[in-house]
């Protein structure tokens, strides 16, 4: 089995190196680390709307990077710092997967980092994709 591992030397706030990689693929796997509305390093402010949109950006440009789409995803986790963005979330989240939905879990959660929303996926492409 082959194993590619995307985005390994990363830094987050403060240019501090982040023990994990953005993905890692195998065997027609990808597996895409929770992302967060994160620009140079940085937080993005402006709430839940902006952070969404910026945070399922940062996911979608890993997976171009690997060459998936979202027509690949077949699993998203959802956390949200608030349930009351709970309906602003998906009223976005539908934008972006509305054609391809795939299963998805969203819990409340307190986050590591001061964002409203972080987001992963498991996505998979076989070999006659």
């Amino acid at each position: 089995m082959s194993i590619k591992r995307y985005g390994a030397e990363q830094v987050g706030a403060g240019g501090k190196p982040l023990p994990f990689a953005r993905a890692v693929e195998a065997n027609g796997w990808l597996h895409v680390s929770g992302q967060v509305a994160m620009e140079n390093g940085e937080i993005i402010e402006g709430g839940i709307i902006p952070q969404t949109h910026r945070t399922i950006g940062n996911l979608l440009a890993i997976l171009r990077e690997a060459d998936y789409g979202v027509e690949h995803i077949v699993r998203v986790g959802v956390w949200l710092d608030d349930p009351r963005d709970f309906w602003t979330f998906n009223k976005i989240y539908q934008d972006y997967f509305g054609q391809h939905p795939p299963a998805r879990a969203c819990v409340q959660a307190s986050m590591m980092v001061d964002c409203k929303v972080e987001i992963d996926c498991i996505a998979y492409k076989g070999k006659d994709a």
